[in-house]
């Protein structure tokens, strides 16, 4: 098989080659902790009263979760190797660092080596009488059944989850009140993508999977996961209409309602594309009268170069809009 093409130094200090250039070009807004170069903080530290909050999860999905950290949104990012769970160790790290005496909030995707690592460091941050606590994100409603919620991956959803609690810690809420926001924007936010291409590993330089010329894969993870079906190819229309189905099943929408819209690139997909997705779902919620506060399209939560996109719709109340619209001042995201 033939190998596929990086910019890369070589296969061994991507991550750390990265961060230095991350931390070059955001110096206002990042730094490392001393001693501990995986764990990232925001330049604007803690603040006494203020509940903590940190984020992480493997390399490889920029800007989750590096571009999320700064003032009003997350505090802190340990980062792992590519597509593999930071150890405990950074993310200890990011919670002593960031904690200001009202506790630290863990939020970061479902999976089994990030919940085993970063529930060891939660543990390790009692002994230093930190008060952590864990809001898991699941909006990949095509990764489990709706009754297996729990079991359900966190994918491009983490935006709008992220966003939300970190609104919620910056206005100084209670640590329950902080808790109970990151659980209400994860029960009300919704995702489901395509893949057309896979991406590849750059210590293998070997696609990660593999997509037949004229197939796209329906509920793909962001680490090349199975999805729920194989089938061929469609126009832009009828893929986002599939989605948008399955996401209104699950959401109920009512006319009148109002909804967030996220429309995702998974790395190698044009915002060409990605506008023409948008005008579909703009037209779909025009249909069913549902108004559209604040619309996103981007590079939001990416699979390296992988070729396909994720719709995510979170379902506002006044509490939530108003947390999305609180602003915040971030690596690579801002709201003012």
């Amino acid at each position: 098989m033939e190998k596929t093409k990086k910019i890369i130094n070589g296969q061994d200090n991507v991550v750390e080659e990265m961060l230095d250039g991350i931390l070059a070009a955001h110096p206002q807004h990042l730094r490392q902790v001393e001693g501990s170069a995986r764990s990232i903080i925001a330049v604007d530290g803690p603040r006494p009263g203020k509940v903590g909050l940190v984020i992480g999860g493997g390399s490889g999905h920029e800007p989750t979760f590096l571009g999320f950290v700064g003032r009003g949104l997350a505090d802190g990012a340990a980062i792992g190797n590519v597509f593999a769970s930071p150890p405990p160790d950074p993310i200890l790290e990011c919670a002593k660092a960031v904690s200001g005496g009202a506790g630290v909030l863990f939020m970061y995707g479902n999976y089994a080596g990030d919940v085993m690592n970063f529930d060891m460091a939660a543990e390790m941050a009692a002994m230093d009488d930190i008060d952590v606590r864990t809001v898991l994100t699941t909006d990949d409603i095509a990764s489990a059944p709706r009754d297996e919620r729990d079991k359900r991956r966190g994918v491009a959803g983490n935006f709008f989850v992220f966003k939300a609690a970190g609104a919620a810690c910056d206005k100084i809420l209670s640590f329950d009140e902080c808790e109970r926001v990151g659980r209400k924007a994860n029960d009300h936010t919704y995702t489901m993508g395509v893949a057309l291409s896979p991406c590849s590993l750059p210590q293998t330089l070997k696609p990660s999977f593999e997509i037949a010329p004229g197939e796209m894969e329906v509920g793909m993870g962001i680490h090349g996961e199975p999805g729920i079906a194989v089938g061929p190819l469609e126009p832009a229309d009828a893929i986002s209409d599939m989605i948008l189905d399955r996401i209104f099943e699950e959401m109920a929408p009512a006319r009148g309602d109002k909804v967030a819209v996220l429309v995702n690139s998974l790395g190698a997909t044009s915002l060409m594309e990605l506008y023409i997705m948008n005008r579909r779902v703009k037209q779909r919620l025009d249909e069913r009268g549902i108004s559209i506060h604040a619309t996103w399209v981007g590079n939001y939560c990416t699979s390296l170069e992988m070729a396909g996109a994720s719709i995510t719709l979170m379902h506002l109340d006044g509490e939530l809009q108003e947390m999305l619209d609180h602003p915040c001042d971030c690596a690579m995201f801002r709201v003012v």
